[in-house]
Formats: structure tokens, sequence, C-alpha cells
């Protein structure tokens, strides 16, 4: 009877018992990351009291107490919170700075058309893409046509007049957009065997990486036209631009070159093997590595040149912080600048956020592609 009673046949397992609630869930998670030690449960206290001393009188100055109605200052001279009537009143001009009411579809069709340029040139599965591509690279120049003008029957709006959003979007694109290519060639450049070529790549890359972007801006927007001949003269837009892709493609140059040491040279000797020439091997093999690799470092790069297009407005030419400035200037909204600069400080946060947000979904992308 008792070997009946310990037959493994008659043997049922226990079913098994579920964790502890303090190592699942929220709580669990808490315990892992908020309270992991003495050092970490300080500084989530101290944060949480930091949020709550800052959070509700924001909360009561941006809205609860805010005004949202006004013609002018004066409106908002009772209020404790914040103006916003100066953006509901000046917002075209943060949007497109002076350039003619009349003529705000150009810059808003440009706006549509960049979209769908991101779309095909961002998105690898896009429907068509083969020929959006095509689309992305003459992207920059119909957008040039069309906010310039001055062909086709549209009006020429010269670039003094263009400003606000436009004009930082019209900087950080050019200069992201330019600014890749450039810097893929001056890094093979630089990295090229002949010594001529490399010398002249690594001058210009250290030279531009030497110098603060605002000399170069003073440089072109000042300096420049001093050395043309008499009677010739370059647009203050187009030498600003110049200057950013110079300054951006020297920043990238280094970010694609760091990418490129990273590939093993057995990538190098087997695409030799496979009898691939220099710009084949380069196009097909590792260029693609390295581009995979350089992702966080150009997006970085990326997103301190869309930052460092406000240096522009030091040089005469009014962007998204400039044109803030120009209307803080203005006494029938002056000693407004908190909520002027709230609002562009909001339109880079979101840019940035996105920019930074795509990168990390490229990277996850990318990484479960090799997984594979």
């Amino acid at each position: 009877m008792t070997d009946q009673m310990h037959s493994p046949s008659t043997w049922t397992p226990k079913p098994d018992r579920p964790p502890p609630v303090a190592l699942t869930g929220a709580l669990g998670w808490m315990r892992e990351n908020l309270f992991s030690s003495w050092l970490n449960a300080f500084l989530t206290v101290a944060s949480i009291y930091l949020l709550y001393s800052v959070i509700p009188p924001l909360v009561d100055w941006a809205f609860l107490s805010a005004v949202w109605e006004g013609a002018s200052r004066d409106d908002c001279l009772e209020a404790s919170g914040a103006c916003w009537p100066i953006i509901a009143v000046r917002w075209k001009q943060l949007i497109y700075g002076f350039y003619p009411e009349v003529e705000y579809w150009r810059p808003i069709l440009a706006f549509g058309l960049l979209i769908i340029a991101l779309y095909f040139g961002l998105y690898d599965k896009a429907p068509g893409r083969k020929y959006g591509l095509w689309y992305v690279c003459i992207f920059p120049f119909v957008a040039y046509i069309l906010l310039y003008g001055g062909v086709g029957g549209l009006e020429y709006v010269e670039s003094a007049r263009w400003g606000g959003l436009l004009l930082t979007l019209a900087l950080g694109v050019t200069g992201i957009a330019f600014s890749i290519p450039f810097g893929i060639v001056l890094a093979l450049g630089r990295r090229s065997e002949l010594p001529v070529i490399s010398m002249l790549c690594t001058i210009f890359i250290e030279f531009i990486r030497g110098v603060p972007l605002i000399t170069l801006l003073f440089f072109g927007n000042v300096m420049l036209p001093l050395f043309l001949p008499e009677g010739m003269n370059i647009d203050n837009y187009l030498r600003v631009a110049v200057v950013v892709c110079f300054f951006a493609s020297a920043y990238m140059a280094e970010v694609i070159r760091g990418g490129l040491q990273a590939i093993p040279t057995g990538q190098y000797e087997a695409a030799a093997a496979l009898g691939l020439g220099y710009w084949r091997m380069m196009a097909f093999i590792i260029l693609p590595q390295a581009l995979r690799v350089s992702i966080p470092g150009i997006v970085n790069t990326s997103i301190g040149l869309y930052k460092d297009t406000t240096l522009v407005s030091l040089v005469a030419l009014f962007d998204l912080f400039g044109m803030g400035r120009a209307i803080n200037a203005d006494a029938k909204w002056a000693a407004l600048e908190i909520e002027i600069y709230t609002f562009i400080a909001m339109i880079f946060f979101i840019s940035c956020f996105a920019m930074s947000r795509y990168s990390l979904w490229l990277e996850q992308r990318l990484a479960r592609g090799e997984q594979r």
C-alpha cells in the first residue's frame, strides 16, 4: 500500500506559485528603477517634490490664470497668468515672417511638399518609394522656386521678407539635406589614399570645425561681398544657407568617418574578393553599414544644426527666434518675452523630439533586421 501511494503514476505536481507582488507589475518596476538603493530613493523623492513645486504654478500661469483674448498687452495687466493674445495676433509673423499675405499659399504648399518628401525619404516601405526618392532629390529646387518666385507668373519675394518658422525650416532642411551627401564625400576624401585629396578634405573639415558658426555667418554676410566683383551681389539667404551647409557638412563628415572606421576590415576584404571596385564596394557594402552605425550621430548633428539656425538672427535674418525678438520690441506687446519664447521653445521641442523618436525607431527597425 505504501508503494502504491508513492508510485509515480499517482503523483501529481503542485501548481506554480505566482511571484511575489513586490517583484512584478508596477510595484516591482518602481522597486527596481526608483527605489533600488538609498540614493535612487532620495533622488526619486526629491524629483517628486520638485515636480510638485513646479508643475501646479506652471499650470496655473499657463492655463488657469491666463488671458486668451485681447488686442494688446493692456488687456492682460490685471491677470496673473500668461498673456496668450500675443500669439493669436502675431502668429502669422511667427510662421511666415514678412512674406506677402496674398502669397501665403506658396509657403503652405512648400510645407505640404516637404511632408511628402519626408515620407518618401524616411519611410523605407512607402509605396512607390523608388520614384519618391527622385522627388526627394528635386524637392529643394522646387521649394526654392516656389518660395522665391519670379518665374511662371509667380511674384518675386526677396529673402529679406522671409522669416519665422518658414526661414527656420528653410535653413534647417537645406542644411540637413545637403550636409549628408557632402559629408559622405568629405569623409571618403579624408580617408582617401591620394594625399592631395586627403589633405584638402582634412583642412576644410578642421578649419570649419575650429571656427564658431557665428564667425562664419558674419564672414559670409559681411566679408564675402567685399571680395566679389563690383555690381555682383548674392542674396543674403543664399550666403547664409551656403555657410550653414558647409558648417554642417564638416561635422557630418566626422560622424560618417567614425561609422566607416567601425566597419571591420573583413568587409573590405570580402568586397574585394568578390571583384567589386572602390565605388561599388562603397555604395553597396561599406556605406550602408557605416550609415547605419552613424544614425545616432547623424541625428544629433541634425538636431544641433536645426537649433543653431537661431544664430542667423544676428546677421539681419528674422528666423523664428529673431521674429520673436522683433515682436517683443513692439511697445504694444512689450515685456512679454516669456510667452513668446515659450511658444518658440515648444515648436523646437516638438520638432527635435520627433527627430529623436524617428532615430530610435530606425535603430530598432535595423536591429530587428540584423537579428533575422
